[in-house]
């Protein structure tokens, strides 16, 4: 089964377009649209850490622990 695009890769896409999705965005993902790897684990950690903070209103090393993260914005 064909992956989709990952949504922050098209919403990327269409900004560069004027606001409309380029017709060469299909529905299947492509090595620049596919969703970048990450492990389960590394997120599922970033977002406890994130939620504890906010809980807790203690630095519990959130930052961090996202900016460990791939991130598209930050590396185009």
């Amino acid at each position: 089964m064909a992956r989709q695009p990952e949504a922050l890769a098209t919403f990327a896409a269409a900004a560069r377009a004027d606001g409309k999705k380029p017709d060469e965005n299909g529905l299947e993902a492509t090595e620049e649209t596919d969703a970048l790897p990450t492990a389960s684990e590394a997120k599922a950690e970033a977002a406890t850490k994130v939620l504890r903070e906010g809980v807790l209103h203690r630095d519990e090393g959130a930052d961090e622990a996202i900016d460990a993260l791939p991130d598209r914005t930050r590396d185009s």
